[in-house]
């Protein structure tokens, strides 16, 4: 379904102008994104936001699944982890510990795991809170890349 309001436009003078977002996408390791955007599309607790030029400010909590944006027709998919992201004005800031896109993804190394985070999860009568709670989290984010890593193969 296309998204009607994907483009914000004004005229000032005669002259048309392209309202944009200035999003970043943050890891601990390194700024993964920094440009302007015409859409993002953001995974919450709440589910899938998405979040056009002039949206309402807001603070909310990420999990594990897709980071969309959209810049020039073209469509860019991050696999994402836990994070906050936070939206003002026409600026978008998504702080996460893991933002990968498709090529980055190194499927054999997110298979295993995800198989380790599944046979920690089997053995949760021997694991603290703090570990099982890790383990959970390894999976949903190993879940994430593969979801992301395997969607060229069904098309």
């Amino acid at each position: 379904m296309a998204n009607v309001f994907t483009f914000i436009y004004f005229s000032v003078s005669g002259l048309i102008i392209k309202i944009m977002l200035h999003l970043q996408i943050i890891t601990p390791e390194k700024a993964v994104f920094d440009e302007e955007v015409d859409q993002v599309t953001l995974p919450t607790t709440t589910g899938q936001i998405t979040v056009l030029p002039h949206h309402t400010d807001l603070i909310t909590q990420i999990e594990p699944g897709e980071i969309i944006f959209k810049k020039h027709q073209k469509e860019t998919i991050l696999a994402s982890g836990f994070g906050f992201a936070q939206v003002a004005k026409d600026n978008v800031k998504v702080l996460v510990d893991l933002a990968a896109p498709e090529e980055e993804i190194e499927e054999k190394k997110i298979e295993e795991a995800k198989r380790q985070a599944d046979e920690a999860l089997k053995q949760k009568h021997l694991l603290s809170e703090e570990e099982y709670a890790i383990a959970a989290a390894n999976l949903q984010k190993a879940l994430a890349q593969l979801k992301i890593k395997r969607r060229r193969r069904r098309i």
